[in-house]
Parts: C-alpha cells; structure tokens; sequence
C-alpha cells in the first residue's frame, strides 16, 4: 500500500482514483500552496479527467481530515499544502505573489511567551507577513522555497 492511500485510510477517507492523483499532485514540492483552480490545470495537463467540482470537494474533505492546509493569502483565494510538513510562517511578497516559507526560533518564542503572558495555552498558530520588493524589482521567482 502507498503512503498516499495509508493517509487517506488513516483520515478514514476511502481510498479513490481523484483522492489518490490530487495527493500524488500536491506532493510534488512545486505544488505547495496551490490553489484548487491550479491543481485542476495540472490534472488536466497530465491527462487526468478529474472535474473542477471535485478537486474542490477532495480539497475540502483533506482540510476536514488534516491532510491539507488553507490559507488565504492577499489574492483573496484559498491555497493549500500539505499538513505534515514541519511548522513554518509564510512571507508574501505583494509584487509577484510568490509565498516563502521561513522558520525562526525567536518569533516562535516570543508568540508563546505572549500566548503564556494571557493566560492562553496555543494549539494552533501561524503568521503571515505581506510586503513589496525593495528595489523595485521582483526576482521572487528565481528563488528556491
């Protein structure tokens, strides 16, 4: 058995043609935070006949199982990637739209020390930091994530 299909039976989810592809999809490390519209295209391009309507139910029900996660970025739609990554903020860059994930132990400190400071004990958190180039050109995309 794949690891994708023991995700989707450890997700209680049953294990389907659309369900295995769009994983497969989104393991790929280029198709992390991709939006369903985008994964749909890549379905397409790779022969698969897998409706619009059904990448977003699949996508809904692997946020609802854990296996994904949504986030809205500035564009205003839903982009997702995989839940079993390591724990990471996102920087967004408002000029060419591409999404840099980071880590940084100071900032992770300091969000719980906040959370402990309120009396709060955090189950969940992430940040999101938005800005523009600085030099009035973008080169985001000849970056590696």
């Amino acid at each position: 058995m794949t690891d994708g299909n023991q995700a989707l039976k450890k997700a209680g989810l049953k294990v389907t043609l659309p369900r295995i592809k769009i994983l497969e999809l989104m393991q790929e490390p280029e198709n992390q935070h991709i939006s369903a519209e985008d994964l749909y295209k890549k379905l397409l391009d790779i022969g698969e006949e897998i409706g619009l309507a059904t990448v977003y139910r699949v996508l809904n029900q692997f946020d609802d199982a854990g296996i994904v996660s949504r986030h809205h970025f500035e564009s205003g739609k839903a982009v997702f990637e995989l839940s079993t990554q390591d724990h990471h903020d996102h920087l967004v860059c408002l000029t060419c739209g591409k999404v840099i994930e980071f880590t940084d132990d100071v900032i992770e400190r300091r969000q719980h020390e906040i959370a402990v400071r309120h009396n709060i004990k955090l189950t969940n958190h992430s940040l999101y930091l938005y800005g523009t180039s600085t030099d009035g050109k973008c080169d985001h995309g000849d970056e590696e994530a």
